[in-house]
């Protein structure tokens, strides 16, 4: 009976953990972000799907620099670095795709509304972030979170694997009673 008890107190700390981790918010912490904003031209469906190819390239260039960074001051530097290569990977793009416009990036701190991104609430506010600017930049953007790298994590072809101390701590106590 002590053993099932211990299991079910194991089992509520769990779920108790998981819904109070469900809903991570950034709330009056809009200085621990770096975002990527990748602003089309405008909102034609010609420069909306251009953007998203660009996105991809943009994203698949600073995954290894992002990736590098311990700390937003550091990815901060690396992007600033990168800036030639960043306009480079997003010109290339839009000129494989006959576009005459040209690309313009930049750190800066911007306001920005409400975001949900992978479950993380970024309230509105000001933000430091790494702007892509297509032609004009009027239209929609695509957006994600540079540092920490949300947008960078668990990208196709990385080997990614999760473990839960919590579960490792539960397998260990069950094969001890089993051994012993």
């Amino acid at each position: 009976m002590k053993k099932y008890c211990i299991v079910f107190a194991l089992f509520f700390i769990i779920i108790v953990t998981a819904a109070v981790c469900a809903k991570p918010t950034a709330s009056g912490e809009t200085g621990a972000y770096l975002r990527l904003h990748v602003r089309a031209n405008s909102d034609s469906a010609a420069d909306q799907a251009v953007k998203y190819e660009v996105k991809e390239a943009v994203v698949d260039y600073l995954t290894p620099i992002a990736a590098s960074a311990e700390s937003k001051e550091e990815a901060i530097a690396a992007l600033n670095s990168a800036i030639p290569g960043i306009e480079a990977a997003a010109d290339a793009v839009l000129a494989a795709n006959g576009f005459s416009y040209v690309s313009r990036a930049e750190i800066r701190a911007e306001e920005f509304p409400t975001r949900v991104y992978e479950g993380v609430t970024l309230e509105a506010g000001v933000y430091d972030a790494l702007i892509v600017e297509l032609g004009s930049g009027q239209g929609a953007n695509w957006w994600c979170v540079v540092y920490p790298p949300l947008c960078f994590a668990g990208r196709p072809g990385e080997n990614v694997q999760y473990r839960s101390r919590i579960w490792e701590i539960i397998q260990n106590f069950f094969s001890d009673r089993k051994d012993g």
